[in-house]
């Protein structure tokens, strides 16, 4: 394509830049590590004897501006220099870059920023089942020892069941279940008493070779591979005197490794009076389930199985588990950015962070991963939204390994589950070979299941809108470019529980409830599937009685305000009961179909480069755009190379600043080019 010419009279090389672009020329020699002024190179002089191409004020604009949208920083002055060699082919310049990380960063900037998800939700994330917490006792000979134990463990022996597993009577401390400190004044535990209820394991959070039988390699020590985001915190690496540890000691039922475990029955009735033991709750008694399925196995990974049997612990090394620095729910246990790093080689400081906070930063990063793939391979760009695959890497495969979710699983019981069922992404996908502690070690998993459909069913995504509206909402306004903005709408007071109908309400919510549906079978604060075999969209089991009342255990899945005599409605299905069975993986199929999908695509991609919102004169610009978004199969590469060669983008590409940008674009004239 021809160079743009300017009127004003062209200049050669940096020496003859105005002193307007003073800032521009210093900045462009001190990333190639020189200064204006200093003594030409040897290089340089040979560059300088060969006469360069006249070039513009404006082409030096330009290739500035191009050098920040696609490699994401000024030009250096090497860089000037090659444009102002002979020869230099701007277009071939341009190709080169869309293939490099810089287009990359940008790309993937507009979609985290338009999802948001890496602002973190309020949201603790510490399951029973794979959350160890810690209480320090007084142990043989007066020294002060840690025990790791989860919460509500099922025990073999009756003194401790469903508690901690030492008693009053033997450490002096009455461990509460509930989020409090320990009480007591704590007394020498006998070397029996600790032998024949806890051991000592070496976790996989102190070793880095913790599935060996014997493991040597220690963190800090032998082994001295570990990513430079693993920090454990002095805490889990270090025993109670400061002095560092070569194993933790943990509760016996918690240290097991096998796969599975026989259902628990004691046979035991509920007695009257105070607990015995010096217990703070009385005895659990046998589990309908377990009673139903008596002396059955089940499966170790699963949420329920340390409630339900005293054979299932936290696997070999404790890999199944998160270690705690408390006896609190949220306990600490890493060192993690305490912001979003400035880049891979300057990350902010970090700091010691919840539980919660190292799940859901993992969870970011499957995200941030996934869609770097897809920008980086220029894959379609409606992967985002439908593809099964994904990363992980040893925190997200501890995580998946052991399928959990916000809600308890004994709400699920009634229904016939003993666990979640379907989970969006099936365990049995996973690499065999990753470590807990492989946090550098991305792998791909090609298939994460059947209701997988791409971001829409990460765990990130779905906590951070964690309602079925909010869900329907953040996808129609990333992918869509839509809001739900009623103006003018008159609210009067209505009985009529359908917001499709509602008055006032219906504007919005005729379209907001069939998306809302898609996300009916995924539990609001939660990342698991109602699989419809157990949570049919009409369930008998559910219907109102006589009172008009449902059962109690029904109010979290089903909606009484939809119900009647004869069943009970699956929350969120009303408004489009087809798409409740088709799930988040329907929702991507929908949008992916849209027109709106590319138009939406080209409307992101055009106002991030353009550094403003597109308007009713770029109309020619989006549809070139999008036909040959659309056309070259949905990839970004197509629309960005598109867009950077387009005039509209020459008339939107100062050199000084985003508001001068945005101020041309919007006296260019002329209408869209």
């Amino acid at each position: 394509m021809p160079r743009p010419r300017s009127p004003r009279r062209p200049f050669r090389g940096l020496a003859a830049l105005p002193l307007a672009l003073a800032p521009f020329a210093l900045a462009s020699h001190a990333a190639a590590g020189t200064f204006v002024g200093a003594p030409p190179s040897p290089a340089a002089n040979v560059a300088a004897a060969t006469p360069a191409p006249a070039r513009t004020l404006e082409e030096y604009r330009r290739f500035r501006a191009l050098s920040i949208d696609l490699v994401g920083r000024m030009p250096t002055r090497a860089e000037i220099q090659e444009l102002e060699r002979a020869g230099f082919d701007l277009d071939r310049w341009i190709d080169a870059r869309l293939g490099e990380r810089g287009v990359v960063d940008r790309l993937l900037r507009v979609y985290m920023d338009a999802l948001r998800l890496e602002v973190s939700p309020a949201f603790t994330v510490t399951p029973q089942a794979t959350t160890l917490r810690r209480v320090q006792l007084k142990g043989p000979g007066g020294a002060a020892l840690f025990v790791y134990y989860r919460l509500n463990q099922r025990r073999a022996r009756e003194a401790t069941d469903g508690e901690f597993c030492l008693t009053k009577g033997e450490s002096g401390l009455q461990v509460p279940a509930a989020d409090r400190v320990p009480t007591g004044e704590p007394i020498e535990v006998t070397q029996k008493v600790l032998d024949a209820n806890t051991v000592e394991v070496k976790p996989w959070w102190l070793y880095g070779d913790y599935r060996a039988g014997d493991p040597v390699l220690r963190y800090g020590d032998a082994w001295k591979t570990a990513s430079a985001r693993y920090q454990p915190l002095p805490a889990l690496l270090n025993g109670p005197d400061g002095k560092p540890a070569s194993a933790v000691r943990v509760c016996r039922e918690e240290a097991q490794s096998g796969a599975t475990g026989r259902l628990l029955l004691t046979g035991r009735k509920r007695a009257p009076g105070p607990p015995p033991f010096d217990r703070l709750r009385p005895l659990p008694l046998d589990d309908g389930y377990a009673v139903q399925h008596k002396a059955e196995p089940i499966a170790c990974t699963s949420q329920a199985a340390h409630t339900l049997s005293s054979e299932c612990g936290c696997g070999v090394g404790l890999e199944r588990c998160l270690p705690s620095d408390a006896n609190t729910a949220d306990g600490r246990a890493f060192a993690l950015p305490d912001s979003a790093p400035l880049g891979l080689d300057r990350p902010l400081n970090a700091g010691p962070q919840t539980l919660s906070a190292w799940r859901r930063f993992w969870w970011t990063q499957e995200a941030v991963r996934f869609l770097e793939d897809v920008l980086a391979n220029d894959r379609d760009f409606r992967d985002v939204v439908t593809a099964r695959r994904t990363f992980v890497n040893g925190p997200l495969a501890q995580f998946y390994q052991a399928p959990t979710s916000s809600t308890p699983p004994q709400t699920r019981r009634p229904f016939g589950l003993v666990d979640e069922g379907e989970p969006l992404f099936d365990p049995a996908r996973l690499p065999k070979d990753l470590l807990v502690n492989d946090l550098d070690r991305w792998d791909r998993v090609e298939d994460r299941g059947p209701r997988a459909a791409g971001v829409l069913t990460m765990p990130v995504f779905l906590t951070k809108y964690a309602s079925r509206r909010a869900r329907g909402a953040a996808v129609y306004q990333a992918f869509l470019c839509k809001s739900f903005l009623a103006a003018g709408v008159e609210l009067t007071p209505s009985d009529e529980p359908d917001l499709t109908k509602r008055a006032g309400c219906s504007t919005c919510h005729a379209t907001l409830e069939p998306l809302a549906a898609y996300f009916a079978r995924v539990p609001e604060t939660d990342w698991s599937f109602l699989p419809p075999a157990s949570f049919p969209v009409d369930s008998p089991l559910c219907k109102k009685n006589a009172q008009g009342k449902a059962a109690g255990f029904c109010a979290p899945f089903y909606d009484p305000a939809f119900s009647d005599d004869a069943h009970g409605t699956l929350r969120g299905a009303y408004a489009a009961r087809a798409h409740v069975d088709e799930g988040p993986a329907g929702a991507g199929a929908e949008l992916a179909a849209s027109p709106d999908f590319a138009t939406c695509a080209v409307e992101r991609v055009s106002s991030a480069f353009l550094g403003r919102a597109l308007t009713s004169d770029d109309a020619a610009l989006a549809t070139s755009l999008r036909e040959t978004f659309v056309a070259s199969g949905y990839r970004m590469r197509a629309l960005v190379r598109a867009l950077v060669k387009s005039p509209r983008y020459l008339d939107a590409s100062p050199w000084s600043s985003t508001l001068l940008r945005s101020e041309r674009g919007a006296t260019a004239g002329g209408g869209a080019r």
